[in-house]
């Protein structure tokens, strides 16, 4: 079958589609990236791909660039007859915009959909959406993976006395809720207010913290505002140690600074947005051996629900 199977990827997820087919088995194909002197760019599939199941590897963070660059890379494998057309986007940019919550403003994350549909992707593998709604917005499969089934067995593994689960604001509850019953620990869930957007102006917390091993858990961590409050606010109260289990490490602004001054004990990020920089807080976990094992599973039409602990 790995004849049959071509792997390519975007020139800004290239650390992880590296990764992702050598746990595969094969060589990541070859995909040129041309600019014109005025900043346009020209994506080629330098290999033949005609009647093959392609993977397009890009995740879709700032900047723009990165996601045109995926729907041309969409469009080049479709119009050089690709069997199937798959596009892997292990961090779906956008997806904070999934309703209209004021007047006026745009549902980005269903324009990115529309987008990716008429470039001609025939699925979509992502993983921890900032919304599960998103995947109403497809018209194809969408393979919606859970980092949970590399987080869990990481927390089992620190074997905390006391472990509790927390939200770092209500949003967060139903994933910190899952946690918590899969691990069979309490929950604490936390209350921000902002003033306005990336900046938390008072945040407190309803739960047992004294003496608790509290762990955060959220989706995206951007400017790191409100992780690092919530866990100084915590550990003033009397935590014994507070870590946090984020998906996609967008670390914008002040956030490596936020995080190093804080009283976070450990954050437990995955790699499907590059660090920036180094931090001895910051422990990254691939999810490359997750997708090369869904890839197998989806050719070979195989069921993947074992990737969903929760």
């Amino acid at each position: 079958m790995a004849e049959h199977v071509k792997i390519f990827s975007g020139a800004a997820t290239r650390y992880l589609a590296e990764k992702i087919a050598a746990a595969y088995g094969q060589p990541l194909g070859n995909c040129v990236l041309s600019k014109f002197s005025d900043g346009e760019f020209q994506t080629s599939l330098e290999e033949t791909v005609r009647g093959a199941t392609v993977f397009l590897v890009q995740s879709t963070f700032p900047p723009t660039d990165n996601l045109f660059e995926l729907l041309l890379m969409v469009d080049a494998a479709k119009r050089a007859s690709a069997k199937e057309i798959i596009a892997v986007l292990p961090y779906y940019g956008f997806a904070r915009q999934d309703r209209k919550d004021q007047p006026r403003v745009a549902i980005g994350s269903k324009l990115v959909a529309d987008m990716l549909a008429t470039a001609g992707v025939d699925r979509v593998m992502t993983m921890d959406l900032h919304a599960d709604q998103i995947q109403g917005f497809f018209n194809v499969p969408v393979d919606h993976l859970y980092a949970s089934t590399m987080f869990i067995p990481y927390i089992e593994s620190l074997k905390l006395p006391n472990l509790t689960m927390a939200a770092p604001d209500m949003g967060g509850s139903k994933r910190a809720n899952a946690y918590a019953k899969h691990l069979k620990s309490d929950i604490v869930i936390c209350y921000k207010q902002r003033s306005k957007a990336n900046v938390v102006d008072s945040i407190t917390a309803i739960g047992e913290i004294e003496g608790r091993d509290i762990v955060l858990i959220d989706d995206i961590i951007d400017t790191g505002g409100t992780l690092c409050k919530a866990a100084d606010m915590m550990m003033d109260r009397g935590a014994t140690s507070v870590r946090a289990l984020i998906t996609h490490p967008v670390l914008s602004g002040k956030a490596y600074e936020n995080v190093e001054k804080s009283k976070i004990t450990e954050l437990i990020v995955t790699d499907t947005i590059p660090l920036k920089q180094e931090s001895p807080k910051i422990k990254v976990l691939s999810v490359a051996n997750m997708f090369a094992d869904v890839f197998h599973r989806v050719v070979n039409y195989e069921s993947i629900s074992n990737h969903f602990i929760m």
